[in-house]
């Protein structure tokens, strides 16, 4: 994009180079159950003492992650550093731990490597999509997403495309975070992290972090002197856990979000972006604090917008799986002259045949993501 224009995109990545084999090559409904137990037994042994309950519910999550027999199983890890949580005589698991201080140690979930043209094919539709700033969703950490984009995202003389690469490590531990991508007229000039952002139960707010990323808009464009705020955000899925705890989550998030968004705007920022994997669809209530509760503008609503006759951003692209979003507050809407939905990384269909894709992707493991690209574009003129 040149100085008169700007292009702001959304991609959840779905890991660059390595990602939970419970979110991978396991069968759906495992690895759902794999993720649900990680994620009970991570907060479990957070207490500082355990129950007798406690210590039959830690043993059960255990079982269900097949690590009741060994430290070490198909889909997760129990890591034992200083003390032990459990023993296992004879084959039999028991708690031996009074509560958190009585030991160090976690559980991780065992990851394995995404498929080289998979990692190939996602490198495609950052270059392919061009955004002069891109929302990464599920990047492992900063150091990956600068090396993935410093190998496979350069221009002829072999500069990277995004010299600016940022990802803060947020609160989720499978290592799924939230980062931005920018070219060179976009160097990052400040971040605020609220991964410390804390619900009134104690617990954080959110699953992984609402980063906000400043940049200054180029001296030549007409908005120099002004700067751009993006919010990047994946909020709590649907996948596992109880669905009514899975949208009081969505919908406090969605609320943070909100009041983040009206401070930036008391505090005179005008040009704010909300982009990323909301994990919910635009008609939802957990999503009304933000939708209808701001006057954020959905780039979807912009005239010219082409979604390819297919309104959703994951899988198949219907209207249920609307879940990807550019959000714009009324100075950037204003500004906007299209945008689209960019699928060419998804395998629609059970043949992949339901809209174009890269022809070197010839089976689903072979896809960028299960995400498309959403983008939206800015008259800096």
């Amino acid at each position: 994009m040149s100085s008169t224009s700007l292009r702001i995109a959304s991609f959840n990545v779905e890991n660059l180079f390595s990602r939970p084999r419970a979110m991978g090559s396991a069968p759906d409904d495992v690895g759902r159950e794999i993720l649900d137990a990680h994620a009970r037994l991570g907060a479990l042994i957070a207490h500082d003492t355990y129950s007798d309950d406690d210590k039959k519910l830690i043993v059960d999550l255990l079982v269900a992650l097949d690590l009741d027999r060994s430290d070490t199983a198909t889909y997760a890890l129990l890591r034992q550093v200083r003390g032990r949580l459990v023993r296992r005589p004879k084959g039999t698991v028991s708690v031996v731990a009074a509560g958190r201080g009585a030991w160090v140690g976690w559980v991780d979930l065992t990851t394995e490597r995404v498929d080289a043209l998979a990692m190939t094919h996602t490198a495609q539709v950052l270059r392919e999509v061009g955004a002069d700033i891109t929302a990464v969703v599920e990047a492992e950490d900063r150091i990956a997403l600068k090396r993935f984009t410093e190998a496979a995202i350069v221009d002829e003389e072999r500069n990277p495309v995004f010299p600016h690469v940022m990802v803060i490590d947020g609160n989720d531990d499978r290592g799924i975070d939230v980062g931005i991508l920018s070219k060179p007229a976009y160097p990052l000039r400040s971040i605020r992290s609220h991964v410390d952002d804390l619900a009134p139960s104690g617990r954080p707010i959110f699953s992984r972090d609402c980063p906000e990323f400043t940049f200054d808009f180029p001296e030549t464009s007409a908005l120099a002197g002004s700067s751009l705020t993006v919010l990047v955000n994946h909020l709590k899925s649907k996948g596992y856990g109880a669905p009514a705890d899975n949208n009081a989550l969505r919908r406090r998030q969605a609320e943070r979000i909100a009041e983040i968004y009206w401070q930036l705007r008391a505090d005179g920022a005008q040009y704010v972006a909300v982009a990323g994997d909301l994990n919910d669809t635009p008609d939802s209530a957990p999503l009304e604090p933000l939708l209808t509760g701001t006057d954020l503008r959905d780039v979807a609503a912009v005239a010219g917008f082409d979604d390819g006759g297919r309104p959703g951003t994951y899988a198949n692209g219907t209207a249920s799986n609307k879940i990807d979003y550019v959000l714009l507050s009324p100075a950037l809407f204003d500004r906007a002259t299209g945008g689209a939905i960019f699928r060419k990384g998804v395998w629609g269909g059970k043949h992949g045949t339901l809209f174009e894709h890269f022809p070197t992707m010839t089976s689903p493991v072979h896809a960028a993501s299960d995400h498309a690209a959403i983008y939206a574009d800015i008259d800096l003129s």
